[in-house]
């Protein structure tokens, strides 16, 4: 079967997707916003590698390519970052951005308008209801909450204070993605029945080092936020703070959202699911600092007999010929293997190829899939319309819960029944203490938003 009958497909994919990358939806200006002509003024929190270019995926270079978009601040905790950083933002757009290092302080500024969370997992919920109680708006990465309770109280926030609040889970602005989710409820799979999303990407051994004395320019109380406080250690500062359960979801959640995000959009599952169970272990890591695993498998049953999987592995791993990382939709008549910027078919018991199709292939083509995403973003800031967002904080709750859930059955050690309209586990204390978490005064989460 040729992919799709590849010319009329790509024809149709040109003309429904170009709008969607290049143009801005039509706004009437009102007294409650912004003229889609005036300077929408962002602060970037975080500006460390993904913050900052991250490969060309990052926040600052993205946000500096959309016009009518100014960063107006830099925020982190390591002012050792501030001298480079905004000497290279001011090479891309020809002005000079001021620095912070308390997040509080972009809150108390009225000429910010929205805010980029680009910091550690463990501080994404509290900087995100705070801006919404500020009148902020809010792009946050995944995944967007250290724990389930988190979560739903940023969802709540957003729609208290009227906030447009996008989830980082970037496949949702991809067309690719969204011609894959077309396809799919069109029945070419027949009657999809599971999902899999597997994450397999080598992470090097942290080793073990001694606490140290906190480095001039790092603010390391600011960095602890809510978790507990532990001494400084470089294997808790940058990146390394992905390794310890303090401030990580583990891999789960730092890529394993990405996957079943994608997986949850193309089978439209709107729920939680009811059983969860996970497996794994911290291998070859003797001596080292690392506290969350490196393997990991889970099973998520939904109420309705749909199974999702999830496997991530940070070991050595290169399947020969296979992907890195992806998700997988099995149906009755044939399954599917999509990522960001690619899909494929293979229909019928011998897996015959059917149809597929990759970024390269659309007009105008998908070279930057972040661009999109923060695009959509600032389109809703201007619109005020929080539900044209391609990644609504809703949908970035419910991804990131299904990481917290697995986490929960690995940490618990059993398979564990969850009520998805309580969000609660059913009946077991032990499991429901792992919905939230004992915050540090003054980086409390509060009870109500």
């Amino acid at each position: 079967m040729e992919s799709l009958h590849r010319r009329d497909f790509l024809k149709k994919s040109a003309a429904s997707t170009a709008g969607m990358m290049v143009s801005a939806p039509m706004i009437a200006k009102s007294p409650a916003q912004k003229s889609p002509n005036d300077t929408i003024n962002v602060a970037v929190a975080g500006i460390r590698s993904r913050g900052f270019e991250y490969g060309g995926g990052g926040h600052c270079v993205n946000l500096a390519k959309i016009p009518g978009v100014r960063i107006v601040k830099l925020c982190d905790v390591d002012e050792r970052l501030f001298s480079k950083t905004v000497a290279d933002l001011e090479k891309i757009t020809g002005h000079k951005a001021k620095t912070e290092v308390d997040f509080r302080r972009l809150l108390d500024d009225k000429d910010i308008d929205a805010i980029s969370i680009a910091t550690p997992d463990h501080w994404h919920a509290l900087q995100t209801i705070w801006a919404c109680q500020a009148g902020k708006d809010v792009y946050v990465e995944k995944p967007v909450s250290y724990n389930i309770d988190e979560g739903r109280k940023m969802v709540q926030a957003a729609r208290k204070y009227n906030r447009v609040v996008q989830a980082g889970t970037q496949s949702r602005s991809s067309p690719v993605v969204h011609e894959a989710v077309k396809l799919i409820r069109q029945g070419v799979l027949g009657e999809v029945y599971m999902g899999k999303a597997f994450v397999y990407r080598f992470r090097e051994n942290i080793g073990h080092k001694e606490d140290s004395p906190i480095p001039e320019g790092v603010h390391w109380d600011m960095f602890l936020g809510p978790a507990p406080y532990r001494p400084f250690n470089e294997n808790r500062f940058h990146y390394q703070w992905h390794w310890v359960w303090d401030t990580s979801t583990t891999e789960f959640g730092n890529n394993g959202t990405h996957g079943m995000d994608r997986i949850r959009m193309a089978m439209n599952k709107r729920v939680h699911p009811e059983k969860i169970h996970c497996a794994g272990n911290l291998y070859n890591r003797r001596g080292s600092d690392q506290e969350v695993p490196n393997f990991q498998a889970a099973t998520f049953e939904y109420g309705d007999g749909i199974i999702l999987e999830l496997e991530v592995r940070c070991l050595d791993t290169n399947p020969e010929g296979g992907e890195r990382e992806g998700s997988l939709i099995y149906g009755t008549e044939g399954w599917m293997y999509l990522n960001h910027t690619v899909f494929r078919t293979y229909l019928g018991r011998k897996s015959q190829p059917g149809p597929s199709l990759t970024g390269r292939e659309m007009n105008p083509p998908v070279e930057q899939l972040e661009l999109l995403h923060f695009g959509n973003w600032i389109d809703c800031v201007r619109s005020r319309k929080w539900q044209d967002l391609n990644a609504d904080i809703l949908e970035g709750h419910m991804s990131t819960a299904m990481m917290h859930l697995g986490n929960i059955a690995y940490r618990t050690g059993r398979k564990l029944h969850f009520n998805p309209t309580s969000e609660k586990f059913v009946n077991d204390e032990d499991a429901n203490s792992f919905l939230t978490r004992d915050y540090r005064p003054p980086y409390v989460v509060p009870d109500s938003v």
